[in-house]
C-alpha cells in the first residue's frame, strides 16, 4: 500500500466525518511535527493503539476490502490500569468496500450506522473455526431477531446490531447507498490476538511503500514514526 493512498484516505474519512459533524479527539487533527511536539504525553495512545488505522488486509484490494478506522478509546487486556475497561472506534468506507468475514473469540461489539449510507450485514454462527449454515439469534438495539446464516441485513443510520464472540460477521455500505461512518462500541479491542478470519487469511496491517511525506501517524507507526 502507498502512502499517497494512506494519506488520501484518511482525508477523505476526515471530509466525510466534519460534513457528518462527527468530532475527533485532539490528537486525531495533529500532523507528524505535531505528534513528535507531544512524543513525552503519548505513552498511553501509543499502548492502546488510539488514532488512525487504514488496512487493506495486506490484500491490495482497498477498493473492495478495507476501511479507514479511528480509534478513540481502548484499554488494555492485561493491564487494567492503563485506559479504559471498554473500547470505541470509527470504521470509515467507500461505497464498495467491506470488511472480510471474521469473528472474535473476546470481544462483544455493537456495529453502529452513524451517518451516510446505509449498512449492510451478514452474519454466521461458528463451529470449529468455521461459518455454519444455522440460523444466527441476534440483537439490534434490545430487540432480538433471528435471521438466515449469511442473509443481508440493513443497518439504517442511528441504528445499530450487536455481535457476540463466535458470530462471523463482514459488513460496509449497502452498494449504491453511499459512503459510510460506523461506530464501534464493545469490550477492550485486541485486533493483535481476537480477530480471527474465516473468508481469507489477512494480515492485519498493511506495508507501506513511502512515496509521499506522512501526514498522519497509524496507530502502529507511533515507535517507528514519533518516539524514535
Amino acid at each position: 500500500m502507498k502512502r499517497s493512498l494512506v494519506n488520501a484516505s484518511i482525508r477523505y474519512a476526515e471530509e466525510l466525518l466534519e460534513k457528518n459533524n462527527f468530532k475527533l479527539p485532539e490528537f486525531g487533527y495533529w500532523d507528524l511535527e505535531e505528534w513528535k511536539k507531544h512524543k513525552d504525553e503519548i505513552d498511553v495512545i501509543d499502548k492502546l493503539m488510539l488514532g488512525w488505522d487504514m488496512t487493506d488486509h495486506g490484500l491490495g484490494r482497498f477498493d473492495e476490502i478495507g476501511c479507514v478506522l479511528f480509534t478513540i478509546r481502548n484499554g488494555l487486556l492485561d493491564n487494567p490500569e492503563v485506559g479504559v475497561p471498554y473500547a470505541e472506534k470509527l470504521l470509515i468506507f467507500k461505497d464498495g468496500q467491506r470488511l472480510p468475514i471474521h469473528y472474535h473469540g473476546f470481544k462483544t461489539e455493537d456495529i453502529i450506522n452513524r451517518g451516510g449510507g446505509v449498512m449492510f450485514i451478514k452474519l454466521y454462527n461458528t463451529i470449529d473455526g468455521k461459518a455454519a449454515d444455522t440460523p444466527v439469534d441476534i440483537y439490534q438495539d434490545g430487540i432480538k431477531h433471528t435471521y438466515a446464516a449469511g442473509e443481508e441485513v440493513l443497518i439504517y443510520p442511528g441504528n445499530s446490531i450487536s455481535i457476540t464472540p463466535g458470530i462471523a460477521h463482514t459488513f460496509g455500505p449497502k452498494p449504491g447507498s453511499g459512503d459510510l461512518i460506523c461506530g464501534e462500541v464493545s469490550k477492550i479491542n485486541d485486533d493483535n490476538i481476537d480477530n480471527y478470519h474465516i473468508e481469507l487469511q489477512p494480515k492485519q496491517y498493511a506495508d507501506i511503500d513511502e512515496d509521499e511525506p506522512v501526514i498522519h501517524p497509524l496507530c502502529n507507526e507511533y515507535k517507528k514514526l514519533v518516539l524514535q
